[in-house]
């Protein structure tokens, strides 16, 4: 019995092991992969458990839960036009995959802005293409209603204007940090 527990333990540290081992050396498709599960995950559970326009307060007068159907983009722009969303969303994925291997070269601060604003542009995009709207639940009462995938497009496009401006070789005015 005592050999069966230490042999399982073995296998339960490989597995531990292998886990890090891929997130070390895959980082940025186990980032971009848990950015859509992530959102996908809490999406999922507003829809299930509430009904479009249904608050929740969790911090009263500053954030609550509101499940919102944005037909369009960023604070609503653009309503209805999910052909055109589609279409971007998908050249958007598809300019990336082409251009990805380059990206694995690139300085570390690139790539992740790069696939923190991939993950959370593709987590919506699977919104658009399964309803049509993306799902949004996070309302500060002083913005308008955003979701995890909202919060990683802003992120990664901090974080890619601080790699372009401040860390790409080749930038004239680069500060040595």
């Amino acid at each position: 019995m005592k050999k069966k527990i230490i042999s399982f333990l073995k296998n339960v540290l490989l597995v531990i092991e292998l886990i890090f081992f891929v997130a070390y050396v895959h980082w940025d498709k186990v980032l971009f992969m848990g950015i859509i599960a992530a959102d996908q995950f809490v999406k999922a559970e507003v829809v299930e458990n509430m009904v479009p326009g249904e608050s929740i307060p969790v911090i009263e007068n500053f954030f609550h839960i509101t499940y919102v159907l944005n037909p369009g983009a960023a604070f609503g722009i653009l309503p209805n036009q999910r052909i055109f969303f589609l279409l971007i969303g998908g050249g958007l994925l598809a300019l990336a995959a082409y251009f990805y291997p380059k990206l694995k070269k690139a300085d570390k601060f690139l790539r992740f802005g790069s696939v923190t604003l991939l993950g959370g542009a593709a987590a919506n995009l699977i919104d658009r293409a399964r309803t049509g709207q993306v799902i949004d639940f996070m309302d500060f009462r002083v913005w308008p209603v955003f979701n995890i995938a909202d919060v990683a497009i802003i992120f990664g496009m901090f974080v890619l204007f601080y790699a372009i401006i401040f860390k790409v070789e080749g930038n004239v005015d680069t500060p040595k940090l």
